[in-house]
């Protein structure tokens, strides 16, 4: 009796061991699987710069590899994150910006950065070469999306604010799930200032039910049939939905834009939960 006493505890022992394994290697198995992200919140990393395109004299974009083909950024959409360069004096410069890929983007990232004769971080990337190395450190912004969690978006966007405005709404429509209706104002100076115009025109065209963009210049060509002007009161109540606790008004773009939609939009009655400036 002894004997098939000590017997069965070995085996339950041995049963007890071989769970645990089981468990331990099942775990590893799920973190193994899932995705590791490369941005890192506290850390500056550095990402190789693999190919530059030249969009316009002062435009231009960027792309970033990753360590691995299939090696993820980890932005949430929405979300931005820090660059580090140096300016015209050689000092540190520190600017957010928001890349134009998502995380299903496997293997890179990029940027569309409009550089400014006096930007001291458009001086970094106006010198940078392929094969030059950009530090980032991420994800920071206090936008946080979840499909579906609004019925539609109103974006008011200026200049390089277009930028996260445009990856909200790529992930999004590419989402089959997502059934959120977008409707874009996007201001410019003039026609060469539009960043991502053939990008944002293919989404309108795939996604014609789902997708509007209004464009507004400040110095538009001859024969232009956009928007003339600054965005007016006019343009919100025509283009973007109207006031309801089901949507939400996102904008960005230079402060005194941000403070005359801020404007427009009270007046208009958007309550400050129906508003979000990037």
């Amino acid at each position: 009796m002894e004997h098939f006493q000590s017997r069965r505890v070995e085996i339950v022992s041995i049963a007890v061991a071989v769970a645990a394994v089981g468990a331990a290697t099942a775990y590893y198995l799920y973190v193994s699987k899932k995705p590791k992200v490369c941005l890192d919140p506290e850390e500056f990393k550095e990402f190789k710069l693999v190919k530059r395109t030249q969009l316009s004299y002062n435009v231009a974009k960027f792309k970033f590899a990753l360590p691995s083909p299939t090696s993820v950024l980890g932005l949430p959409i929405g979300q931005h994150m820090s660059c580090r360069g140096k300016d015209q004096n050689g000092d540190d410069v520190v600017k957010p910006y928001t890349p134009t890929t998502l995380d299903s983007d496997l293997g890179y990232f990029e940027l569309v950065i409009k550089m400014y004769p006096q930007g001291r971080m458009s001086h970094h990337f106006r010198e940078m070469q392929e094969g030059d190395y950009l530090a980032v450190k991420g994800p920071k912004g206090r936008f946080k999306y979840q499909p579906g969690q609004v019925r539609a978006f109103g974006m008011l966007a200026g200049g390089t604010g277009i930028t996260p405005m445009f990856q909200v709404a790529r992930a999004i429509l590419e989402n089959p799930k997502d059934k959120t209706d977008i409707h874009l104002i996007y201001a410019n100076v003039a026609y060469e200032d539009i960043l991502l115009k053939e990008e944002l025109d293919e989404l309108t065209s795939r996604y014609p039910n789902r997708m509007s963009v209004y464009y507004v210049l400040n110095q538009p060509p001859e024969g232009w049939d956009g928007g003339v002007g600054f965005i007016s009161k006019e343009m919100i109540q025509v283009h973007c939905p109207a006031p309801a606790e089901d949507i939400k008004i996102l904008r960005c773009g230079p402060p005194p834009m941000n403070k005359a939609m801020a404007a427009h939009l009270e007046a208009l009655g958007y309550i400050s939960e129906m508003q979000f400036q990037f």
